[in-house]
């Protein structure tokens, strides 16, 4: 099966991820896979969902079965590199989006911050003509500016018909926690020149999502009121990676599991340089652990894949948010990965588009 740009991208970013998780690619190669896609796991055979479009099924089969190496140098070693050969793998994605969907960019800064607005280019349906959403695009805190925030801004405002302000915010290894949440407050505050709180939406994927997570604290402890919906992706409002998923998504993304705990901690999770001197206990950083800060959330929408390493933590996150009597809502797609939305050729990451903008325009007011 020849791997096309799409699906060699989305392989690209599933195995950064997995590698991130401390998987080495000789140790990905030991996992058992059939010419199917099919996944061993102790004995257990997991074939490809038949809960999932065939399309989706074979970019999931390819990810399995070829495995074409992306390469590329280290975040740790050479980000400038890094950065740039994430960039080429954003723009697999983005290239087939920017010919699906008709936006028009326009590069501004905001508040003292860079970003990219993103508007439908037959303009802002009426409805949304006083409502406007923040992204904040993923990228493990190093990476994606203008390429992962377009992958995750043109498709919500061609779908929804609202204008989309991607933030570029500060990264790591440059800045570390606060700064991002200081640049997107600072967009935040000058929206709030124009628009209601009510107005605002906030959303992002993967370490966007944990940003957009982050910054309902942060805007309650710089006196700024909350937005009227978040939309936390790919992510969760505590560790990225946790409970059975740390051992589960490994293996059914064709590599081996971590080995066991012997501290009660998940081996295998993400850690990241960006949150490197933040406390587990601290809820600017991981809000779930405050139930006082979650009763104070907006309406919130989670979306992830049962093949993904976060599917656990964004279940416990939605369940503690239903718990504390927020509007919170779930939505989860079968036998797909981290992040799968950046693949607009896949109906399933369409249809997260439709619920995403379905979500914004029942919980934002006019």
């Amino acid at each position: 099966m020849k791997a096309t740009p799409m699906i060699h991208g989305l392989r690209a970013l599933t195995v950064a991820a997995m590698l991130a998780m401390g998987l080495t690619a000789a140790s990905a190669s030991a996992a058992d896979v059939t010419a199917q896609g099919a996944v061993t796991i102790n004995g257990l055979t997991v074939p490809l969902s038949d809960r999932t479009s065939p399309e989706a099924q074979a970019y999931v089969r390819h990810i399995l079965v070829d495995r074409p190496f992306a390469g590329g140098p280290s975040a740790t070693a050479d980000i400038d590199g890094y950065r740039r050969r994430q960039d080429e793998i954003m723009e697999t994605f983005l290239k087939p989006i920017r010919a699906r969907y008709a936006v028009n960019i326009e590069a501004r800064r905001i508040g003292g911050v860079l970003t990219d607005v993103v508007t439908p280019a037959r303009g802002a349906a009426p409805a949304n003509a006083h409502r406007v959403l923040l992204n904040i695009h993923g990228g493990g805190f190093l990476s994606g500016a203008h390429t992962a925030a377009l992958v995750e801004s043109i498709p919500i405002a061609a779908t929804m018909g609202v204008k989309v302000i991607s933030i570029d915010y500060r990264m790591s290894p440059e800045a570390k926690f606060p700064a991002a949440s200081e640049d997107i407050a600072a967009v935040y505050a000058e929206m709030l020149k124009t628009y209601k709180p009510s107005q605002i939406g906030l959303y992002g994927c993967s370490a966007g999502g944990m940003l957009t997570g982050q910054s309902i604290g942060w805007f309650q402890t710089h006196n700024l009121p909350r937005p009227g919906a978040i939309g936390v992706l790919c992510a969760s409002l505590g560790k990225l990676v946790s409970g059975d998923s740390a051992y589960v998504s490994g293996p059914l993304n064709g590599f081996p599991a971590p080995p066991p705990s012997t501290d009660g901690r998940p081996r295998g999770g993400m850690s990241f340089a960006y949150l490197a001197d933040v406390a587990d206990n601290d809820p600017r950083a991981y809000p779930e652990v405050s139930p006082q800060l979650l009763a104070s959330f907006p309406p919130t929408l989670f979306i992830t894949g049962t093949r993904s390493m976060e599917l656990s933590a964004a279940t416990y996150s939605h369940n503690q948010l239903v718990k504390a009597k927020v509007d919170a809502r779930l939505h989860v797609w079968d036998g797909l990965f981290h992040a799968f939305l950046y693949n607009a050729d896949l109906p399933e990451s369409r249809e997260a588009y439709d619920v995403i903008a379905d979500f914004f325009d029942k919980t934002l007011s006019r």
